[in-house]
């Protein structure tokens, strides 16, 4: 049974990192799930105040996760369009398979987003799409950054059991 959790944890960190920088599957919530699983294994070791602080991270990250990308158009006056086509967009970069498609995909659907929907000059619309951009871009590497660390910790466990469980 052991083996299988660990190995269900494994499969979870790893989905969750992917996941963490696609906006359809909740990433670090995944991520976390693996340290739960792995904490449920009888022979490591996970305290409850690692689960609960890793559940803490994972519970205001993904609160952030909707503020800061609203701050960034906010602040460079964009619409819900430009964060609905910067989503978009960043879908639709992951699909096509040019280079960098993953950052150049939510610019272009923020600024389509504010010029098709709604309606705004080129100008304005840029630099709402850029604030899109911004507040996508950190909210992605914030969650990115904290599913590589509960991966890092799920690596450290499972090195530091391998003994017991291998």
């Amino acid at each position: 049974m052991s083996i299988l959790l660990v190995s269900l944890g494994f499969i979870c960190c790893l989905v969750g990192l992917v996941g963490s920088v696609l906006p359809v599957v909740p990433g670090l919530i995944i991520s976390w799930l693996g340290i739960l699983l792995l904490f449920w294994v009888p022979e490591v070791e996970v305290s409850s105040s690692l689960l609960w602080i890793t559940l803490a991270i994972t519970l205001v990250i993904l609160i952030l996760d909707y503020i800061i990308p609203i701050l960034g158009t906010k602040k460079l006056g964009g619409s819900k369009f430009g964060m609905y086509g910067a989503g978009v967009g960043l879908v639709l970069g992951l699909l096509t398979p040019i280079p960098l498609g993953i950052l150049i995909g939510p610019f272009v659907g923020a600024y389509l987003g504010e010029v098709v929907f709604a309606k705004k000059a080129s100008q304005p619309a840029l630099k709402a799409a850029l604030g899109s951009f911004l507040g996508f871009l950190t909210s992605t590497v914030l969650e990115l950054m904290a599913s590589l660390s509960f991966f890092v910790i799920f690596m450290y466990k499972l090195i530091q059991y391998r003994a017991v469980l291998f």
